[in-house]
């Protein structure tokens, strides 16, 4: 771990950052729950929010809704990465995150995790009574479902019903409201991007499972196998498809969404073409670009689609 620690610090350096000042904690922490991939979750924030403004929503919710998913999403990989380090420690591909290294000390990760948690309560007060309200059971799912695949394989759909929150947080902001009729299309989204989350989530297990069978971790593809993981994927990712067309059946879109569902179709046909049982190579381009892509099109068929 020293080696690993020295060469964080000699990057740092490279980035005019001296290592154990703020900026390189901060910057090391960005690393670590890899911010960037808020992208994934995100759009479908905004989508919630479009959905229920029938358009633009205003500057306000807009702001404070990109502040609570970002404070959000790295409150939960915070949680994440102190509540797995042992497991990371002992897994080949996670060995060398900053949280298994020492690059950044696990005080350090809860203190950041408990200013993620104030900022997304603040977010929510600002937002909406209703979404002060039911901030706590995010936060449960948000924390929680780090830990649950010590116990269910039905981790992955926890995971994917947290990710779909964003959703739920969207609509909220703008509508105030979350269990009318009215709001059907925020949670046939929140079922589409469930069983979306779900699906490439069992195809990014597939990397683990001979650690996590090691350590009696319950994830679908240590269970089952890669073929049967890949193989449920799909089925989810169908899924997927058939709530985003009720989704947009309900909200009585227009054809550009259904242009961006048709895109995110073949899309998905590509990324379950690049992974097999026997081949996992490009399992990193499957989930990390083809997803950010999926996001980003469908938003930008829900809006074009309600501006039109």
């Amino acid at each position: 771990m020293g080696s690993s620690t020295q060469r964080a610090k000699d990057a740092a350096r490279a980035r005019g950052l001296q290592p154990d000042t703020f900026a390189y904690k901060v910057r090391v922490f960005l690393d670590l729950v890899r911010f960037e991939h808020t992208i994934f979750a995100l759009p479908f924030a905004y989508i919630g929010m479009v959905l229920a403004a029938g358009g633009l929503p205003t500057l306000w919710e807009f702001v404070w809704v990109s502040v609570a998913m970002a404070a959000a999403r790295t409150l939960a990989f915070a949680v994440n990465r102190l509540a797995d380090r042992t497991y990371d420690a002992r897994n080949p591909r996670t060995a060398q995150r900053p949280s298994v290294t020492g690059a950044i000390a696990p005080r350090t990760i809860l203190l950041f995790a408990g200013v993620s948690l104030v900022v997304l309560e603040i977010a929510a007060a600002l937002l909406d009574p209703l979404a002060l309200l039911l901030s706590p059971v995010a936060v449960l799912f948000l924390v929680g479902y780090s830990f649950t695949k010590r116990f269910t394989v039905l981790a992955h759909w926890v995971l994917g019903f947290t990710d779909a929150l964003a959703v739920g947080g969207g609509w909220i902001a703008v509508r105030g409201t979350f269990f009318t009729p009215d709001d059907l299309p925020a949670w046939l989204l929140i079922a589409a991007v469930m069983f979306w989350i779900a699906g490439f989530d069992l195809i990014y297990a597939c990397q683990d499972i001979d650690h996590d069978r090691a350590e009696g971790l319950h994830a679908w593809p240590a269970r089952y196998g890669a073929a049967s993981a890949l193989l449920l994927a799909r089925l989810n990712h169908a899924a997927f498809l058939v709530f985003l067309l009720l989704a947009g059946l309900a909200a009585n879109l227009a054809w550009p969404f259904y242009g961006g569902a048709l895109l995110a179709a073949g899309m998905l046909v590509y990324e379950h073409r690049i992974v097999s049982p026997d081949d996992l190579s490009r399992v990193n381009v499957a989930f990390f670009n083809m997803n950010s892509y999926i996001a980003v099109t469908l938003f930008a068929g829900t809006f074009i689609a309600l501006i039109i």
